[in-house]
């Protein structure tokens, strides 16, 4: 059985680490198996939503969209996605971000475009080992330049017994 240390801490309140969780559980008499981070680190990544979709000038698998992250200004991002649309609320990856592998977010040109940052699919942010071709799409109430960690409760252990 796997659950959430986050989801324990509703139930009980012990003012105890994990690792001491996982003790005292041990201690009662269950055999703690695993305790896991619910995700691979990574920072930088914000709610965010799109605004406009173009096509790229000179490819044709790649849109030029605008998106915004929550600091203000509008941000123009290159996407291969098929499934970028306007109007969708998206995990973004913004310029200074650091994506799980080391793999660390630079303003860049692709085919003569700025972009700005990156608009994720749920395998780049570790959250599935399948490579998906299209990003992650969020609900319409999730909030604009909230932390996507925050916002998923990504800052979590899972406690196998």
């Amino acid at each position: 059985m796997k659950f959430s240390e986050q989801w324990l801490r509703e139930w009980v309140s012990p003012q105890l680490d994990t690792q001491a969780i996982a003790d005292q559980i041990t201690m009662a008499g269950l055999e703690v198996d695993a305790v896991e981070a619910v995700a691979a680190a990574f920072s930088g990544v914000v709610v965010a939503e799109v605004l406009s979709k173009e096509k790229h000038p000179d490819a044709d698998k790649l849109n030029v969209c605008t998106v915004n992250d929550g600091t203000g200004e509008p941000v123009q991002v290159v996407c291969g996605a098929p499934n970028v649309d306007v109007g969708q609320k998206i995990p973004f990856a913004q310029v200074g971000g650091v994506l799980p592998g080391d793999f660390k977010i630079k303003k860049a040109k692709l085919r003569g475009v700025e972009s700005r940052g990156m608009i994720c699919s749920a395998s780049e942010l570790g959250l599935e080992e399948e490579t998906s071709s299209g990003i992650l799409v969020l609900p319409a109430s999730a909030p604009v330049g909230t932390s996507f960690r925050e916002y998923m409760q990504l800052d979590d252990m899972t406690i196998e017994v």
